[in-house]
């Protein structure tokens, strides 16, 4: 009788002691999930019981609390790029806008047939930017919206390639850039998006018109490896990577919302491929795979 009460004792004893270590890790817990959130650190929770399932809960805690912050760092960077686009978007905006205004005003204070013929043709160039700049931002809030899965058919890549040079030689000329077109003649097909690959072809010549110094190499490999190339001495301190930012810019673009090879580059993955950027000896040069 003596030892089964002693045994109680014992028993109660170890489970007194084992809900008094229960109970501090669960106080440990919440005052270092609070601390957490409070102070907005990486450390990770700790607990002083050794109990299995008390350790598998500050895991998970720690795990949510990792993922919590990683959601918070992307909430953060993209309201800062929010805000950031806003003022760009703004600024290239009003700026084709102010010089229509004025030019609009000027004709109507002349009567003199060559100066509306120059106001005009200003107003078209400037009207042209401001078309440029809206479609742009159109077109990546309609990225954003759309499912993540597009549409995939057997595509000519040769074709679809040749198509965006031939679209873009007025563009390419008109700021003394003539193109290096190397075009394997074996045909390539692939499984993609024939409207996205377009818009990517027309993103990266976008991209060169405003950035090249005045060439441009693009080659089609028998691989099926794409690269655009041009020399682009502007770029010297910028990180290639970079450039694939949304709304970044350099200081020498002009009339950019920044937005082009950010969707570019989300296109390609959509079609399951990479694009990727690199600047050596002033030379800049995407790669696109599939």
């Amino acid at each position: 009788m003596y030892f089964v009460i002693s045994l109680l004792v014992i028993i109660i004893i170890l489970m007194a002691i084992k809900i008094y270590s229960l109970k501090l890790s669960a106080k440990e817990l919440s005052e270092g999930f609070k601390k957490r959130l409070e102070q907005d650190s990486n450390q990770p929770l700790f607990i002083s019981s050794r109990d299995k399932d008390m350790a598998k809960l500050a895991e998970t805690i720690n795990e949510q609390l990792l993922n919590l912050r990683k959601e918070h760092l992307r909430y953060t960077r993209g309201d800062r790029e929010l805000k950031t686009a806003i003022t760009n978007v703004s600024h290239d905006i009003r700026t084709p806008l102010t010089a229509i205004c004025g030019y609009l005003d000027m004709i109507s204070k002349t009567d003199n047939e060559d100066k509306h013929s120059k106001y005009i043709s200003i107003i078209k160039e400037r009207a042209s930017l401001m078309k440029q700049l809206t479609e742009e931002l159109f077109h990546y809030s309609m990225m954003l919206s759309e499912e993540d899965d597009i549409e995939m058919e057997n595509v000519f890549v040769n074709r679809i390639l040749a198509e965006s040079i031939s679209s873009f030689y007025p563009a390419l000329t008109e700021k003394g850039i003539e193109p290096k077109v190397e075009l394997t003649d074996k045909r390539i097909e692939r499984k993609l998006n024939q409207r996205a690959l377009s818009r990517v072809f027309s993103n990266l010549l976008n991209n060169a018109v405003k950035y090249s110094d005045g060439d441009l190499e693009i080659k089609l490999s028998d691989s099926g490896r794409i690269t655009f190339s041009n020399t682009s001495k502007a770029l010297r301190t910028i990180d290639a990577e970079q450039l694939f930012d949304r709304f970044f810019t350099v200081e020498t673009a002009h009339n950019s919302t920044g937005l082009g090879l950010s969707i570019a580059r989300s296109l390609v993955a959509k079609m399951g491929g990479t694009i990727s950027a690199d600047y050596s000896d002033s030379k800049l040069t995407f790669t696109i795979e599939f």
